[in-house]
This record gives C-alpha cells, sequence and structure tokens, in this order.
C-alpha cells in the first residue's frame, strides 16, 4: 500500500467505446444532461437535483443525488470545459471523492464515433479509504462504466466496447 503518498495519489480509469453513429448525433446526447440517468445503473439511485432543462456550458453546476453503498451522497458538479462536439470535462465539487475529473472525449472514426472517457480520482478518509478503494470502488466503478456500455450500445447499436 506505501506510505502517505499512496493514499494521496490520483488513480485513473481510462475507456474507449465505438458508437456505429455519426458524431453530430452522439455528442448532442452526452451533453444533455438529463440522459445522465439513462447511463447510469439503478444500484446508485442517481437523480438529478438541478431543475430542468440545463444547458450545458463551461461554468454551469449540477447538484445531484447518488446512493454509494446504500448511504445517500450529494454531487455537486462543475461544467469545467464545454467544447462541442470534441469534448467536456466535469470536476466534482462536492461529493465522495477527494477528487474527481472526467473528462469526455468524441472522435469521428471509420464506422461511427469513438468516445474515450478518463476519469481521474482520489479517495478520501487515508489509508482506510485506499482500502476501500482496493476491495470496493475500484470495482464499482469498473461496474458503473460496464453498464454504461451496455446502455450505449443499446441506445445507439450494437458494436463492441473496447
Amino acid at each position: 500500500m506505501g506510505g502517505p503518498d499512496a493514499v494521496r495519489r490520483t488513480h485513473l480509469i481510462e475507456r474507449e467505446q465505438l458508437v456505429p453513429r455519426p458524431l453530430p448525433e452522439v455528442f448532442p446526447f452526452f451533453a444533455d444532461a438529463a440522459n445522465l440517468e439513462k447511463l447510469t445503473p439503478e444500484f446508485l439511485r442517481f437523480q438529478i437535483l438541478t431543475p430542468g432543462p440545463i444547458k450545458m456550458a463551461a461554468g454551469i453546476l449540477i447538484d445531484y443525488r447518488i446512493r454509494i453503498a446504500g448511504i445517500p451522497q450529494r454531487w455537486k458538479t462543475l461544467i469545467e470545459v464545454f467544447d462541442p462536439p470534441r469534448r467536456f470535462v466535469d470536476l466534482q465539487l462536492k461529493g465522495p471523492y477527494a477528487f474527481w475529473r472526467h473528462t469526455h472525449e468524441f472522435g469521428e472514426s471509420a464506422g461511427g464515433t469513438l468516445i474515450r472517457d478518463r476519469v481521474e480520482y482520489r479517495i478520501p478518509f487515508g489509508w482506510p479509504g485506499e482500502l476501500a478503494r482496493v476491495l470496493l470502488v475500484r470495482r464499482m466503478l469498473e461496474r458503473i462504466f460496464d453498464f454504461r456500455a451496455a446502455r450505449i450500445r443499446e441506445i445507439f447499436g450494437n458494436r463492441e466496447g473496447r
């Protein structure tokens, strides 16, 4: 596990998925905050608290409620970068992580749109939090991204994720 630096370390999850639809169709779906509920597993009991419709732009704040391991959490996100149709970045201002930045990138590819997700995160609570990350958090995040990939295939067509 290492010393104090190990518990302050930023962790990374990266995913890519080819969607067999054109970029002008795919990006607007992901840039619509209302579609987050469609891409989030039910076990998180995800709910957007910010009144809609939410017009995505840099500087917009979005407030959510989720449950992690059955514990209710508030999550406030800042849309840090909004560069349609190529990318947007959300940064957790308040929530369960010591740090969370999710970069969503979209690019044209043969046969559709390539979506790249990059999540940088740190766990709070020192070494107990790091132990929880090793035992629970990483697996939960993988489940969330697996669910999301399956939902994207259902919504946009059946093309295997990478």
